[in-house]
């Protein structure tokens, strides 16, 4: 391999000829032959490995750990793994899938956290604040496709180019370059109609979209078509040529690495060697990569330890960092990695030396520790980044026909499904009649409107509401009962032969009457009580239609009709109606509950769909930060919350005339609140859940605790005590109770009812975004 310069020979390292570490390095010629073995490179100035000559790598990776799973039985990924890769070249990483070359380039470009060990990444640390990494200095393009399939591959380049920073026209024109230079079809077609090997090439086209520093990109030449492929490596290597464009590929074409400047074997987490290609042939006596591979692998299995090549370096010092330039040029070894072998590929600014070895050198390795700082990254956000999360949201959503019917018909169809079925009184319920003082051969029932104390049964039944109730005559009690219980009548009345003349005396005997008098004016009722509601429906009905008989005969008589009713004077409810409708208690919580919910399930999946293919990580580590994500999602769902508040407000009060004698604008405040808060827990469980049915399983699980315990369809008040204060620490409860006061009652926002409500509501939005907040964080790394 050649140093860089013209076309010089290859150095390589010869066996050591004693035991003292030494090393004997020969020069190959283009052939492959050893030219000079007596040959002696300049004097190896050995040097302490500092943080300086670190950060003069692209990338710089020094004692590796990472595990996954717990303390007791850890699965290690990385395992001691030292990896450098010089300014300026083409570094091929190659290793069998499961070898932990994706966890390595995850940890790389930001987006995971070693356990111990030090990255440095273009001067700096990944992840700290203005290192630019995650961010703009870095092209990513990850294994799967990881792109957004409603997008038109322009839409993707703009999603993309504004992340980065880069203005609209910038777009357009690095746009035309790579249209052309990946032969992609035309910028209009969506991704999503893309073959698999298109979609390769637009991810590929993202990644060099905005020329980053370091272009990091994994399995790139898949399914491209082999001109193609060929092209691809000619740029990178086209780019690396003036030393400020690094590139780190990987890929399943061992021998298509021999084009890069460097190549990294993996195995098990730890690098088996790092060297050039033809320097790893020559060493091993080889004709291919994968034989190189094959022989290394071997020997680790063979060892359990890394390979040691025929280099012998003393103190554990490598090689990997020798930079053989002019002959002029001092030569340096610095205490690095593990991994041994020769690596002439190192950029010249990590090998800066001061040949007077004075205080000067000291000087500038002081300056030069500092790293270069991108001011861009400690900005909050930027414009371009919101236009582009905002932008991404909208049109996902716009171009989803089924997610548009979700958020905006799926709140109406609720509404109208709840007013028409919810609340109303049952009709046409059969009742089983027995009446001794009917003729039951002509089944004729007189009903009498004067003072005539004659046929009072009938007089009675005439008095039921006609479309609640279905009379239905049976000729004994026996059969009126068995009719009930073969479910054919809600309940059974029995009137005896004797009633009407039974209850004439009753009233006139008053105290003195007999318990037979007394027996035979009683209507004998047996009902079905199954059903809650329709039984004590029914009896309501049956005492009320009692009161109106009684009311009636009085006044037919010229007696007062009082005298019928109950000695208790019920005057004008002072909120609320005397017959008050079940929708009027229930129609609050089921306002809010719509939103909430419906909020909870657009968002519980929408991150977890976007971790899932990829678009997640791809965003974070072209510089895009969890808070920018959620605010992206805020504001989406804000106007979504506008546009299902007023089609659920206009429903259910102007449609279908629910009661609201409130301010209105406390009742629209209230119901955003509320769907913005769905909208937080719909990010918490999308954040704690790793697949889309564990969300879905979850918000599912949390819909009926929340629905019973809110005092939605039955009060708090009715609930055990230990119950009770359960349900005061849901999102619903208290929301509920203020808007159920503002609607019924006309409350403002002075009432403690009312104002805990919307305190409640906010407190819950700041501690559900806190813990999204934080589970991201932890998430991303």
């Amino acid at each position: 391999m050649t140093s860089g310069v013209g076309n010089s020979p290859d150095v390589v390292a010869m066996e050591p000829r004693n035991g003292n570490g030494s090393v004997s390095v020969g020069i190959v010629d283009n052939g492959g032959g050893i030219v000079n073995p007596a040959f002696q490179p300049p004097s190896l100035l050995s040097q302490q490995s500092t943080v300086w000559t670190r950060r003069q790598q692209a990338v710089c990776v020094r004692h590796a750990f990472k595990h996954y799973g717990s303390a007791s039985k850890p699965n290690h990924v990385l395992s001691n793994l030292n990896m450098t890769v010089a300014k300026g070249t083409i570094y091929g990483l190659l290793g069998a899938s499961g070898c932990g070359k994706t966890t390595l380039l995850s940890c790389i470009v930001g987006r995971r956290r070693l356990n111990t060990g030090q990255i440095f990444v273009l001067g700096g640390k990944p992840g700290t604040k203005g290192s630019g990494v995650p961010g703009k200095r870095v092209g990513y393009m990850p294994q799967e496709i990881a792109l957004y399939g409603e997008f038109s591959i322009k839409e993707t380049m703009m999603y993309f180019g504004w992340i980065f920073g880069m203005e609209t026209s910038e777009i357009n024109d690095r746009l035309q370059f790579l249209l052309n230079f990946l032969d992609l079809p035309s910028q209009s077609r969506l991704v999503k109609n893309l073959s698999g090997g298109q979609q390769r090439r637009v991810s590929f086209a993202v990644a060099l979209m905005h020329d980053p520093e370091l272009l990091i990109l994994d399995e790139p030449t898949v399914g491209v078509d082999p001109l193609l492929r060929q092209s691809i490596w000619n740029h990178l290597v086209q780019i690396t040529k003036d030393g400020h464009k690094t590139v780190i590929i990987t890929t399943h074409y061992i021998e298509e690495a021999r084009q890069a400047h460097t190549i990294g074997l993996m195995r098990s987490g730890r690098l088996l060697a790092e060297e050039s290609p033809r320097v790893l042939l020559s060493m091993y006596h080889c004709q291919s990569l994968e034989e190189v591979f094959l022989k290394l692998s071997r020997k680790q299995g063979t060892d359990g330890q890394p390979q040691e090549t025929p280099v012998n370096i003393s103190n554990n010092i490598s090689l990997a960092t020798l930079n053989w330039g002019k002959k002029d040029e001092p030569v340096y070894v610095t205490e690095e990695s593990g991994v041994v072998g020769l690596n002439f590929h190192q950029s010249k600014e990590v090998l800066a030396q001061d040949q007077s070895n004075g205080i000067n050198g000291k000087l500038s390795e002081m300056q030069m520790m500092e790293p270069q700082y991108d001011s861009s990254c400690c900005e909050i956000t930027t414009r371009g980044k919101t236009k582009a999360l905002l932008q991404k949201n909208f049109l996902r959503m716009w171009r989803n026909v089924g997610v548009m019917l979700f958020i905006f018909a799926l709140p109406v169809m609720q509404v109208i499904l709840f007013c028409l079925a919810i609340g109303r009184d049952p009709t046409g319920l059969h009742l089983a009649v027995v009446n001794k003082e009917m003729d039951w051969n002509t089944m004729e029932c007189p009903v009498y409107d004067n003072c005539t104390l004659n046929m009072f049964s009938c007089r009675y039944l005439n008095a039921l509401p006609k479309d609640t109730v279905v009379l239905d005559y049976y000729e004994t009690p026996e059969k009126a009962i068995n009719a009930v219980k073969v479910g054919d009548a809600w309940g059974a009345l029995y009137f005896t032969e004797n009633f009407t003349d039974a209850l004439v005396a009753r009233m006139a005997l008053g105290r003195e009457s007999d318990d037979e008098t007394l027996d035979q004016s009683e209507v004998r009722v047996w009902l079905d009580m199954s059903n809650q509601q329709i039984g004590l429906m029914l009896n309501r009905d049956l005492q009320l239609s009692y009161r109106d008989f009684g009311q009636g005969l009085l006044q037919s008589c010229d007696q007062n009709p009082k005298l019928a009713d109950i000695p208790i004077q019920f005057k004008e409810p002072i909120y609320g109606s005397s017959d008050p409708s079940f929708t009027d208690f229930v129609a609050p919580g089921v306002i809010l509950t719509i939103v909430f919910f419906l909020a909870v399930a657009l968002t519980s999946s929408a991150l977890i769909i976007e971790r899932t293919e990829g678009l997640l990580d791809r965003s974070w580590v072209a510089g895009v930060t969890p808070l920018e994500i959620l605010f992206s999602h805020v504001i989406t769902q804000f106007v979504v919350m506008c546009g299902q508040t007023a089609l659920v407000l206009i429903f259910m009060i102007l449609v279908f005339g629910v009661e609201c004698k409130g301010d209105i604008t406390l009742v629209i405040t209230l119901t955003i609140l509320q769907g913005l808060c769905g909208m937080c827990f719909g990010f918490v469980i999308s954040a704690i859940c790793e697949l889309e049915r564990n969300a879905i399983q979850l918000a599912l699980g949390s819909f009926y605790p929340t629905l019973l315990l809110s005092g939605v369809i039955w009060p708090v008040e009715g609930m055990p005590i230990l119950l009770r204060y359960v349900s005061y620490c849901l999102p619903l409860t208290m929301a509920t109770t203020s808007l159920r006061s503002i609607l019924t009652r006309g409350w403002n926002l002075l009432e403690p009812d009312v104002y805990l409500g919307f305190v409640s509501t906010i407190s819950w939005i700041v501690l559900f975004l806190s813990i999204s907040m934080a589970v991201l964080k932890f998430k991303r790394g």
